[in-house]
């Protein structure tokens, strides 16, 4: 979660009611009552930090409803005593590894009688919610017959980055509370949108501050608030026929974004909606069937997978960050982007080079994304301030950590170190950023080679959230969990590698890019082969991917790890070099191998007679990718397999319902990888030689 809101919900005390007793009968929840007779159920999930719905959970609070429809107070105020919010959701826990529908639909049914029962009560109940309600949590807000929100809390349907729909009865509400279009669009996207837009859309019947929450209670309570009420539109807009030109539209858009072989929840939904819109009982009672149906498909399974995985490699980063200060030298495409999402984290940064223009150009980079992500203007003021131009390179002095970005060359960066390493203070770090170079090399000629470690972003910093974090034979254990600690600070994702050529990802990744070129040189159309790689799942193709990249460093990183690799490497066409000398890198330079306007690559077929994508062309892609990581698994530059699917994914956006590279070789039998990595190494050549290690690959 965003530090920042941490923060301000920390400073804050949330207005709770009476104070409950310390013998309260339930586990997750107090109930009390104030002067007017209002109950107050506060939610409080034992042992956890934020409140999440799990079957115990749902099973108390089903108890307390029973409670509460014998005791009749004036009305019921819904409430969570935790600072981080109001409910993060459903307990994901309890959905990894579903098989079996019928088991998923009677526990959802069971789920589903607690909401409506709350739905059900005989008095006025009022949700009054701060910070994230997500999911399950605001199913739970929409059972209630008004919902009052703090400024600043956030609301959303994340269910359907897990491979899943709304499962408590959201579908049937949202859609019939607020206009069908706009409920369907966020439920359809797992945007989250803040407390204003919820009073706009009519989700929220009011938005205040904390002081002013028992006075907004009364005012639901006792009638006098003004409830945000379904407009004609609504109805008119969930008739049979109208739903069915809607379903349509949306059906398209959905096809842009996600095809529904690898994607089916946000075609289920767009189903749910349209054979059952007209009919909320009915459209309760399919969608547990939808929602069970959905939970054991291999994409919603392999997502919650990932979903637990950014988890665990947060949980590598550990706690108690001690950097504060950072100083960036090198203000390219990625020093400056790493020096600007470091100050949008809060630290302060100083960024060097040896000429102004690379800093001016830098600066005004941070300034458009600080515009992007913040909604204060106020913060993105401060997030400049924090971002301080330094031609002469003095941040050095002060700085906690240094990270150098300057151009791949061995000399090069052995220069800047020379002139950095008397400067830095005691206990700093000295990291780099390079992609190539292994940092053996790179120590040599530091008097101190133990405080050097790699931290390696990828490009775009602040999309991409993986940070390879890289030692050698020499690193200072301290300093490495330090590292670590960073990465995580800035909301970042760690992956531990020993220094080896190209770490992971990229020794993963340049073999998809060099067969693309291999298969270009085979005259296969480039339209197929990133055709090929998309219907896999790969977010774009290798042909496009290199084009963002750049082909210079595509051509760079292929010779150095060639150099290392030699044949177990696609080689590397003439024409490749050509095309780099006559200055045709791709995006940066507006031509590669796409013609690239306004940052979009022209993607008009070149002649009419487009190739269809083979299996094998998917498996000469797709298949080395795998092959790299059992290696580097084998090879001991990555421990955990976890790790090695989850650096993938979000190193390179690897096709996150397919799991990872391993998980995906999982899936389809080890046996069955290597045997058709064995075909082709016989028809293409020994690239292709299945590695070592999938004879123990479990």
């Amino acid at each position: 979660m965003d530090s920042k809101i941490m923060d301000v919900l920390g400073d804050r005390v949330l207005e709770l009611g009476p104070k409950p007793d310390a013998s309260s009968p339930y586990r997750h929840f107090k109930l009390t009552r104030d002067a007017d007779g209002i109950a107050w159920l506060l939610f409080d999930r034992e042992g956890a930090s934020a409140n999440t719905l799990s079957a115990d959970v749902m099973a108390e609070f089903d108890t307390v409803l029973a409670a509460l429809e014998s005791q009749r107070p004036t009305g019921l105020v819904i409430r969570s005593a935790k600072p981080s919010g109001f409910i993060a959701g459903a307990d994901v826990n309890e959905f990894r590894g579903a098989t079996d529908p019928g088991p998923v639909e009677t526990s959802i049914g069971r789920a589903h009688a607690v909401i409506d029962r709350l739905e059900g009560l005989k008095i006025p109940t009022v949700a009054v919610i701060h910070g994230f309600c997500l999911g399950g949590g605001l199913e739970v807000a929409l059972a209630c017959q008004s919902r009052i929100a703090i400024d600043g809390a956030r609301f959303g349907f994340p269910e359907v980055l897990l491979g899943l729909h709304p499962g408590l009865g959201g579908p049937a509400r949202f859609t019939r509370l607020v206009n069908p279009m706009q409920a369907m669009t966020l439920m359809l996207t797992g945007k989250t949108i803040d407390a204003r837009k919820a009073r706009s859309l009519g989700l929220v019947d009011a938005v205040t501050q904390e002081r002013h929450v028992r006075n907004a209670v009364k005012d639901a309570v006792f009638g006098r608030l003004k409830r945000a009420r379904p407009g004609v539109l609504v109805a008119l807009l969930n008739l049979g026929p109208v739903r069915g030109f809607l379903a349509s539209r949306m059906r398209a858009e959905a096809a842009k974004a996600a095809p529904q072989e690898h994607y089916p929840a946000p075609y289920a939904l767009i189903d749910l909606w349209e054979k059952h819109g007209g009919d909320k009982a009915a459209m309760l009672a399919a969608e547990k069937t939808s929602f069970a149906h959905l939970m054991v498909t291999p994409t919603a399974q392999n997502l919650i997978r990932v979903f637990f995985l950014r988890d665990q490699m947060k949980k590598t980063a550990g706690s108690g960050n001690s950097i504060r200060h950072v100083h960036v030298i090198g203000a390219g495409a990625m020093g400056g982007d790493i020096a600007a999402w470091c100050a949008n984290q809060g630290l302060r940064v100083t960024l060097a080079d040896m000429k102004p223009e690379p800093i001016a150009g830098a600066i005004k980079r941070a300034s458009d994304l600080f515009g992007k992500i913040m909604r204060q203007r106020t913060d993105v003021r401060d997030a400049l301030d924090r971002l301080v131009p330094d031609l002469d390179g003095e941040g050095v002095r002060n700085a906690d950590l240094i990270i150098e970005a300057v151009p791949e060359k061995l000399e090069l960066k052995q220069k800047v170190y020379a002139g950095l390493e008397p400067k830095m203070k005691a206990g700093a770090i000295l990291a780099t950023n390079t992609s190539s170079i292994p940092l053996q090399d790179l120590r040599t000629t530091l008097a101190k080679p133990e405080r050097l470690v790699g931290l390696h972003f990828f490009n775009p910093v602040s999309r991409l959230q993986l940070v390879e974090v890289v030692s050698h034979d020499g690193s200072d254990p301290q300093m490495l969990k330090e590292a670590l600690a960073f990465v995580g600070a800035i909301d970042r994702l760690p992956l531990p590698v020993r220094s080896s050529p190209g770490f992971l990802v990229n020794r993963a990744l340049t073999p998809y890019m060099l067969e693309a070129m291999v298969m270009l040189d085979e005259k296969i159309d480039k339209l197929a082969i990133d055709a090929a790689a998309e219907k896999f799942g790969m977010p774009m193709g290798p042909i496009e991917l290199a084009d963002q990249v750049g082909l210079d460093i595509c051509l760079a990183v292929g010779d150095m790890l060639r150099s290392k690799f030699g044949d177990l490497l696609p080689p590397t066409p003439a024409w490749l070099r050509d095309k780099v000398a006559k200055g045709e890198l791709g995006r940066k330079s507006g031509k590669g191998f796409y013609i690239w306007k306004d940052g979009k690559a022209d993607r008009a077929p070149g002649s009419s007679s487009t190739m269809e994508p083979t299996p094998e062309m998917i498996d000469r892609l797709i298949l080395p990718m795998s092959n790299v990581c059992v290696a580097c698994l084998r090879e001991g530059i990555v421990d955990n397999p976890d790790t090695v699917d989850g650096a993938m994914i979000f190193g390179t956006g690897y096709a996150p319902f397919r799991g990872g590279p391993l998980n995906y070789a999982r899936a389809r039998g080890a046996e069955n990888v290597a045997s058709t990595l064995r075909a082709l190494a016989q028809k293409f050549g020994d690239r292709f030689t299945p590695d070592a290690g999938w004879d123990s690959f479990k």
